[in-house]
């Protein structure tokens, strides 16, 4: 299958849109979104998770592309949101490797072989960071590393998790805080 040239150019809504006739344009918005959300998901709940939940979100959002608000063009937030809710079923998976960083300091990829995403062992292996984001609630630690890890906008955060932007503005601001009190305890 040969996605037209003019399918990768146009934007996301354009692209979702266009999928409603034509299913498999859907998979332009695959080669340009999963990469980053792997990336994000790995970082999350390590490389065997990663693929399911990313798999996952993308049926998700196939299946509901016709609801999909065309009035947005990049289509980031609403998948991080739905890879978002993915996640918080596998609360336990998360809070799992986080608890296997503050014992080994060792990221999961790096005992399977697999490549460890960049960044990984400076910022999710560090055990007082890992530590810090387990005492996080999850809905703070959404928001989070949604803005860190995912680098979305508040104003994409807030559409990802379907809250206002003033809400996620005041939980990054309690998750940093804790984050803080969190490594200046370890420091001490």
């Amino acid at each position: 299958m040969t996605i037209p040239r003019e399918a990768v150019e146009i934007d996301d809504a354009a692209l979702i849109e266009r999928s409603l006739d034509e299913p498999e344009i859907f998979a332009t918005l695959f080669d340009r979104h999963a990469p980053l959300l792997h990336r994000y998901v790995t970082r999350r709940l390590g490389p065997g998770e990663a693929e399911d939940i990313v798999a996952d979100t993308f049926l998700t959002a196939f299946q509901h592309r016709g609801a999909y608000d065309r009035s947005r063009g990049d289509a980031r937030p609403w998948l991080y949101g739905i890879a978002s809710n993915l996640i918080g079923r596998r609360r336990r998976a998360e809070t799992s490797l986080y608890r296997a960083y503050v014992r080994s300091g060792v990221h999961p990829a790096e005992l399977s072989g697999s490549p460890v995403e960049d960044g990984v062992n400076t910022l999710a292996v560090n055990r007082p960071l890992a530590l810090a984001l387990l005492e996080l609630s999850p809905a703070d630690r959404d928001v989070l590393l949604l803005v860190a890890w995912a680098e979305l906008s508040y104003q994409e955060v807030a559409d990802a998790l379907a809250i206002p932007p003033g809400t996620v503005a005041s939980r990054l601001n309690r998750a940093r805080l804790q984050i803080r009190r969190s490594l200046s305890r370890e420091g001490e």
